[in-house]
């Protein structure tokens, strides 16, 4: 077999696999397909925003729950122990608006963490038949709550979850967030497999914006369910999934709009705290594999960063010119996924090219989320995920 066969033939999963990750996404449903009339008779919803040291997101954040075309709607901020003024913020808005309350959340107890308390304590005085969980990051488009209930509605949903258009301003952010991304697409496919899927390993969540029935959310025991561990968002959907109601999730980029993480010490630590300890609960793997994945976990990030890595190699004469050629196309086969990527998320296009930078990161930040296994620490507090 001649040399350049070979070299095309290295090259080929470089050149496949991306084009298996983007057929998967054939299928996913939209927000907009719903419409954006609320019905005659609107149930109260109730809409809790757990807080903690957030007064750079949460006037926004409110003031873009309170411009919902939802007629029927209470907004319920969390105060979790914040010291930088975000409670005084929101009470400066509720003496204007009689939809809004500030909770004081209580000392966290033992095995629970913070985001979790804050949104079981929000339940606890919340009025209405529904309850939507949203991040104090996340900005609202004034439909996306009445399009939701529609969803919910149409599909027999008892959990429905909407993914949103992440904002990236830094250039850590654009460079990283679609890779993180791009991760959890390839792991979950489109948005109706995920949906119909009765597989619990299969469901997935997006804890920015969590709308579910009231009932249910009592039967289920709420977040007190998944009281210890980082990705209360999956564990939710798993859970649920395990006990036979309906979890569901659209795309809703034109609608909800996030912005995660600032900077990159804000994307390390943020990925860092849940990208192991919430990884290993999508796998049924066990005790002893779960221990396997421990050393194996960063793993897939060189994927990316060896083709680069011998491209560059062979420039310096260190590894054969074949060795080169299959780096080069395995390079540019990547590149123009990355770019694809880049494009939906509407992140540069130029950091595509990036990308085994971005990886190697990625793989700086699963080694050591890896090594710390299910320690996390956020936002001052230091918790075990189970």
């Amino acid at each position: 077999m001649s040399t350049p066969l070979l070299v095309a033939l290295a090259a080929l999963p470089w050149v496949l696999l991306p084009l298996v990750v983007l057929w998967q996404l054939r299928g996913s449903r939209t927000l907009d397909e719903y419409s954006a009339e609320p019905p005659a008779s609107a149930p109260l919803v109730s809409i809790v925003i757990p807080a903690r040291d957030e007064a750079r997101n949460i006037e926004a954040c409110v003031r873009s729950v309170l411009a919902s075309s939802w007629p029927n709607l209470e907004v319920l901020v969390v105060d979790d122990h914040s010291t930088d003024g975000t409670g005084d913020i929101v009470r400066r808005i509720a003496a204007s608006d009689s939809r809004v309350r500030v909770i004081d959340n209580p000392g966290l107890p033992a095995g629970w963490f913070g985001k979790q308390w804050a949104c079981h304590n929000g339940a606890r005085e919340a009025r209405g038949t529904m309850l939507l969980f949203t991040d104090a990051d996340t900005r609202h488009g004034p439909e996306l709550l009445t399009r939701s209930m529609n969803a919910m509605r149409v599909r027999g949903a008892d959990l429905f979850s909407v993914g949103s258009r992440q904002l990236m301003e830094s250039f850590w952010e654009r460079l990283i967030q679609p890779h993180i991304f791009s991760m959890i697409v390839a792991r979950y496919g489109n948005t109706e497999r995920l949906s119909r899927t009765t597989d619990p390993y299969g469901k997935l969540a997006n804890g920015q914006y969590l709308l579910v029935r009231g009932d249910v959310y009592g039967i289920t025991g709420g977040h007190e369910a998944v009281r210890a561990h980082v990705a209360e968002d999956l564990r939710l959907a798993q859970e649920w999934c395990r006990r036979g109601y309906s979890v569901q999730l659209v795309v809703g980029f034109n609608h909800l709009r996030t912005r995660m993480y600032h900077g990159f010490g804000e994307v390390a630590r943020g990925w860092g705290k849940n990208i192991y300890a919430a990884g290993r609960d999508t796998l049924d793997l066990g005790r002893v594999g779960h221990a396997a994945l421990r050393l194996f976990f960063p793993l897939p990030a060189l994927w990316d960063i060896v083709p680069a890595a011998v491209a560059v190699a062979a420039l310096f004469g260190a590894v054969s010119p074949a060795a080169g050629a299959w780096g080069a196309i395995a390079y540019t086969a990547s590149s123009l996924y990355w770019l694809a990527v880049h494009h939906v998320m509407g992140a540069p296009l130029p950091h595509a090219l990036l990308h085994p930078l971005a990886a190697l990161v990625i793989f700086g930040i699963m080694t050591r989320a890896a090594w710390k296994g299910g320690r996390v620490e956020w936002k001052g507090r230091a918790y075990v995920s189970r």
